[in-house]
């Protein structure tokens, strides 16, 4: 089972940004599609940002769109989740997923609180 790996996370006041990343060891991400994926304490996975193989399509949930990006460097086997303008109610644990294989990460939290 491969284990996804994300980092970036952290505590940023409202209106801030914050950059997260995701990398997997021993599996490449070129030929698949990327999601990132949130779970907030209490409320169901919410899927945030999707990206196809080349990168040329992505989509976003209604809430997160405008603010956040997702894209990929297949180079350095990595997806980012640029997240902009954040809100209190962006406050969740981010995790990256390849779901064709339905791999998954840990997960790397991220809190908006002044």
């Amino acid at each position: 089972q491969v284990q996804l790996v994300e980092s970036g996370g952290g505590l940023v006041q409202p209106g801030g940004s914050l950059r997260l990343s995701c990398t997997a060891p021993g599996f490449t991400f070129r030929m698949w599609s990327l999601r990132w994926y949130r779970q907030a304490p209490g409320k169901e996975r919410e899927m945030v940002a999707n990206i196809t193989p080349t990168g040329s399509n992505a989509n976003y949930a209604a809430s997160v769109k405008g603010r956040f990006t997702i894209s990929r460097d297949d180079a350095k086997n990595t997806v980012h989740l640029q997240m902009n303008s954040l809100k209190p109610e962006d406050t969740a644990v981010y995790l990256c997923n390849v779901p064709a294989h339905n791999y998954w990460g840990q997960g790397t939290q991220v809190t908006v609180s002044s």
